[in-house]
């Protein structure tokens, strides 16, 4: 008699998605929150899992943020929760692209105006 059983990591997207503007690249995107944990199966059926752990990501630029696990487990639940993206943490500099939002102009400098349409950035 021999038995199966390991422990592996994992990672899930939740059922959440907020629309928000990227602090990175100034774009309108959304955020979705996903879950990474470890889990102990026996017979490939996950019988234990630890150390949780929640992230936000953007769907514009792929920037990813750690966020409070309160709040993950909230929207494991499914409970109606509102994430403030302005202190979470992406790992970029604020506003460090700026993108047009008349004709979609990128730039790393500090205008004011857009060099291309002259719309105000």
């Amino acid at each position: 008699m021999f038995f199966i059983m390991g422990v592996s990591q994992s990672q899930k997207k939740l059922d959440y998605k907020q629309l928000n503007i990227c602090k990175c690249c100034g774009k309108y995107s959304n955020i979705e929150v996903y879950i990474t944990y470890w889990y102990f199966m026996f017979f490939f059926i996950p019988i234990i899992k630890w150390n949780k752990e929640y992230y936000v990501k953007t769907t514009c630029c792929n920037k990813i943020a750690k966020i409070d696990e309160e709040i993950g487990k909230k929207i494991e639940k499914g409970q109606a929760v509102n994430i403030d993206t302005e202190n979470l943490d992406f790992g970029c500099y604020e506003n460090s692209v700026k993108v047009c939002s008349v004709c979609g102009y990128q730039t790393t400098e500090d205008f004011t105006y857009c060099p291309k349409c002259s719309n105000k950035l």
